[in-house]
């Protein structure tokens, strides 16, 4: 059994490039199954690493990455000729640093973050699905994702207040 996937447009890209290596979500878009999954995985040690810091900072090194993830991830399509191709997973990234926003402290919220943001990204409710099939380019990768984050951001702040 391969762990990596072996699709053609893979070879278009390269860990090395810095462009890519993001867009692969430091390597974890690179799984033959649920790379999606693996790429929120991925995302857990960077908010780990963002956590501590004041929700200002937080908020710009999360808006920095959308916005940069709309160039990100539209220079990897082009590159692999393939329109959001499941390994580009710097959304999936971007879709996590969303949902855990002023999140309380504790592995219990990040494991619920992260099903929460699995949960909408992939059953994919309006909006999020219209946008992912009318929009293109890095702005329509990365806005379902961005909105995917942003509903389970609300049920996330919704359930920390309920149980507060």
């Amino acid at each position: 059994m391969n762990i990596f996937s072996r699709d053609e447009a893979l070879t278009h890209l390269s860990l090395t490039n810095p462009i890519h290596f993001l867009a692969l979500g430091f390597g974890s878009g690179l799984a033959a199954k649920a790379p999606g999954t693996f790429g929120t995985l991925a995302a857990i040690p960077l908010y780990l690493l963002m956590a501590p810091l004041s929700l200002s900072w937080y908020l710009a090194l999360t808006l920095i990455s959308v916005i940069a993830g709309f160039y990100i991830c539209d220079k990897a399509a082009k590159d692999m000729g393939v329109h959001d191709h499941g390994a580009i997973v710097w959304d999936e990234v971007a879709g996590l640093l969303i949902t855990m926003i002023a999140a309380p402290a504790g592995w219990v919220w990040l494991l619920v973050g992260f099903a929460l943001f699995r949960f909408f990204d992939i059953i994919k409710p309006w909006p999020i699905r219209w946008l992912d099939a009318k929009v293109e380019g890095g702005f329509g990768i990365m806005i379902d994702d961005v909105l995917a984050g942003i509903f389970a951001l609300a049920c996330l702040q919704g359930l920390a207040h309920y149980l507060a």
